[in-house]
């Protein structure tokens, strides 16, 4: 489910953002807006939600550090 806060990446091949991650910062209508962060620039994209998939952070980390 993806809710706010949500770290996700786009898995739409056609789109400019494709394998991108972002955080949802909100939901509505079936949409979400997504907050890409990158060096000196933020973009905020707005997708369908069957554009994006939620992504779990905490898989690359190794435990014990």
């Amino acid at each position: 489910m993806i809710l706010p806060g949500s770290a996700v990446r786009v898995i739409n091949p056609a789109d400019t953002y494709f394998q991108f991650q972002g955080l949802v910062q909100r939901v509505s209508d079936g949409k979400a807006a997504v907050l890409f962060e990158g060096g000196n620039w933020d973009k905020l994209v707005t997708f369908r939600l069957s554009e994006l998939t939620v992504v779990d952070l905490a898989a690359g980390r190794k435990k014990g550090k």
